[in-house]
Formats: structure tokens, C-alpha cells, sequence
């Protein structure tokens, strides 16, 4: 595991909390925030290759990106830095973090150029001016920690996965739910191709889940797996603030961005919600959340940057549900995050709540200041199974290393 250090400290005072963050989400009477992990997706990035998908899925060329393929842009590296000021603001304001001096944040990020950027844009706006490391692997070597099932660090019966992935596609199965998001495929078609022509779009290719291959996670195919593609692409495109023109190139509106996220979020429903291959993808990050929120003296703030899959399996997982104004319910945002809040009782109990914590897809695409008037989304997500102290949701210490413990398959 790499250190990479940033800068020396500059400065040793970090602003005052903002109204903004003093208030969101109050603290149950005779409780003490003590203790925070964040698992956070990477900020905005282009498509992870060029040309982003096969030739003919669109009738002109994809737009240009100022940075390589998969790459943290400039702007959403800036986003990253603001949402970071916005969550210092709110520790502080909880008593998490001290209103000056360098507090102890620990960073943690997967081995790809985009998560380790990221962690290194959350630095400079958690702790301006102070120094941090950031652990994480030789960039570009695979880290099991984050994707346990591709490199086999996790037992994984491809068979019982499938059988989840089709339970989870209900009545019809694959070809029902492309059935109930048809209008949705023929909006996308007609971004992509402007008016119908043969063998443009994605829309005429039926989908189906792939066959089963030992120890690799389920993959659609078809309509359904392109279409997620190129929703997320046009999002991309958007909240990188790139001008409508250029946006499904001239096609596309915030209104069309917001409702195709669902083909982005139907894919997470399918191939990272379900119980059994949520618990297989998250068999490494689970102990560390746990390691990170119960061993003795660790920092009040871990932060853990991965992908949209971890933060999907994690919502898959423990039954959460969110939905970040300008996408699609349960569709995990760039740089949106899942925050484990360990509280404490006067006589040393602890509870873990769960929040999910974006700035909403406008604010990213314009990088809205986040005021007192314009604070990010942010929504408690209570934990199914879990009452503690009379709060449905709240789960005891106990309880919450129970749900993240079970093998992947219990």
C-alpha cells in the first residue's frame, strides 16, 4: 500500500463550521458523533475508453474530454474539493472535528487514477493547507479490496449469482424489465441517432443475462447493458458542465439526463444490489468499515474512495435507498457517498446510523457554492432490521457488525 503525501502544512486553522452544516441532520438527544466512515464514489470522469462504445451505437462522434479515458476532469476534481469543505463544515459543527488545527482523516483509495485523484481533491478541501496520506495501491495494479470477485479474493459461485440477478429482474425476468423501460430505450435512440435508422442505438438488441462464467460477477447483454453505458455517458457529460450543445450533441435535456439514469440504476437493481453478490463485492471493504469504526484509537474520519459498484453493493447490502436530486433512485452519483455515523452514549454504548450524502447534478455541473441555501442532499437512510434507544433504523454496534459480517453466502 503507497502513502502519497501532499503538501506540508500551510496553515493549522480550518474555517468555522458553516450554517449550512450545523443544519443537517441533528444528533439524537443523549448521543455524541464520535466517529465517521464515508464511502464515497469517485468524482466525474469521461468514459473509461475511446471511442466510449461500439461504432454505430451513435450517428456523430462522441464528444472530447480534457483528460484520458477514465481519468478524475479538472471540474470534477473541483467538485470533489467542494463537497469535501461542505463535509468539513458539518464534523465540525457535530464536534467530530476541531474548529482549527489538522485533524486526523484517514484516506483510502483504490488503485485507479480517478479514486486516487479524488482522495487527493477531498484533501484539500477537508484539510486546506494541512498534510495527508492517502493509501492506496501502485496506480493501475488491481486492489482486491475493492473489486474481491474479478481477482478471485472471494469465493463466488457464478451460478448463485445468476439465480439472484433473475429474482431480483422479477415477473418476466430480463425481457420484462426492458419491456417496462421501452419509452425510455426509444428517448435514448432517438439522443443517439436523432431520427430512426437501422442498426443505430441501442433499443433493437434484446436483452438477456449472459451466460454464467465461473467466478465472474453476472453481466447483461443487449439493450439494457448498452443503454446504462450510454446514460451514464450523457450524465457524465452533463455534470461536467460541458455546454448543452455538446451534451447527446445538442439532443439531450436535464429533464432526459434525470429520467435515463434509471437504465444506469436498473443495472445496479440487477447486477449489485442483490444480497449474495453484494456481500461477495464488498468481503474486503466490509472489515475495513468495521475496523474503522470499532478499533481502538483510529482517526474520526475515514474516507473510502471506490466506484459506483461499491456503493451500489453497500445500498444492495444493507437495503438503503436514496435519490440524489437529477438522477434516478439508488443511482450512485459522482462523488455521492454513503456515510456510517457512529454515535455514543454517555455511558460508552455505540450505535451506527446511515446516511447518504451528493451534491445534487446541478451543483456539480455548475459548482455551486454549498450555502446555507444550497446545501448538498443529504438524507438519514434508516437500516432495515435495526431499532435501538426507540429510533427505527438506528442499529447497535452489535447489530450493524452483524449485517456486514455474514458470508457472502448467508
Amino acid at each position: 500500500m503507497i502513502r502519497t503525501t501532499l503538501a506540508a502544512a500551510l496553515t493549522l486553522t480550518l474555517p468555522l463550521a458553516s450554517p449550512a452544516a450545523a443544519q443537517q441532520l441533528p444528533v439524537p438527544t443523549g448521543l455524541k458523533l464520535d466517529r465517521t466512515v464515508v464511502l464515497m464514489r469517485h468524482g466525474v470522469r469521461p468514459p473509461t475508453k475511446a471511442p466510449p462504445m461500439p461504432a454505430g451505437v451513435a450517428d456523430r462522434p462522441w464528444p472530447t474530454w480534457p483528460v484520458a479515458p477514465g481519468y478524475l476532469t479538472p471540474h470534477g476534481g473541483a467538485a470533489v474539493t467542494q463537497v469535501a469543505a461542505f463535509d468539513r463544515g458539518y464534523w465540525v459543527a457535530k464536534g467530530l472535528l476541531p474548529v482549527t488545527g489538522c485533524a486526523r482523516i484517514r484516506l483510502v483509495a483504490d488503485s485507479d487514477e480517478r479514486t486516487i485523484e479524488t482522495a487527493k481533491a477531498y484533501a484539500r478541501g477537508i484539510a486546506p493547507g494541512c498534510s495527508a496520506s492517502i493509501e492506496h495501491r501502485p496506480q493501475g495494479e488491481a486492489d482486491p479490496i475493492f473489486s474481491p470477485i474479478d481477482e478471485k479474493a472471494v469465493s463466488f459461485d457464478a451460478a448463485t449469482a445468476q439465480a439472484a440477478v433473475l429474482a431480483a429482474a422479477g415477473p418476466g425476468g430480463i425481457a420484462g424489465r426492458e419491456a417496462r423501460v421501452r419509452p425510455l430505450l426509444a428517448r435514448l435512440d432517438a439522443i443517439l441517432c436523432g431520427t430512426p435508422r437501422p442498426g443505430c442505438g441501442v433499443g433493437d438488441q434484446a436483452s438477456d443475462l449472459a451466460p454464467a462464467r465461473p467466478d465472474r460477477r453476472p453481466k447483461l447483454t443487449g439493450a439494457l447493458d448498452r443503454a446504462s453505458t450510454a446514460a451514464q455517458i450523457l450524465l457524465l457529460e452533463y455534470a461536467d458542465g460541458k455546454p448543452m450543445a455538446e451534451v447527446g450533441w445538442g439532443r439531450a435535456t436535464a429533464e432526459d439526463i434525470a429520467a435515463l439514469a434509471a437504465l444506469h440504476a436498473l443495472e445496479f437493481q440487477l447486477l449489485a444490489r442483490p444480497a449474495y453478490v453484494a456481500r461477495a463485492n464488498l468481503s474486503l471493504l466490509s472489515p475495513l468499515i468495521l475496523d474503522a469504526l470499532q478499533g481502538a484509537d483510529r482517526a474520526p474520519v475515514t474516507m473510502i474512495v471506490g466506484h459506483d459498484t461499491n456503493v451500489a453493493a453497500m445500498g444492495g447490502l444493507l437495503d438503503l435507498h436514496w435519490r440524489v436530486p437529477g438522477l434516478a433512485a439508488d443511482d450512485p452519483s459522482p462523488g455521492g457517498a454513503i456515510l456510517f455515523e457512529r454515535l455514543t452514549d454517555a455511558e460508552g454504548a455505540h450505535y451506527v446510523r446511515a446516511v447518504f450524502r451528493s451534491q445534487t447534478i446541478d451543483q456539480i455541473r455548475t459548482l455551486t457554492p454549498l450555502t446555507s441555501g444550497r446545501p448538498p442532499y443529504m438524507a438519514l437512510l434508516p437500516i432495515p432490521g435495526c431499532s435501538a434507544r426507540g429510533i427505527i433504523g438506528l442499529c447497535t454496534a452489535k447489530a450493524f457488525a452483524a449485517k456486514l459480517s455474514a458470508t457472502p453466502r448467508d
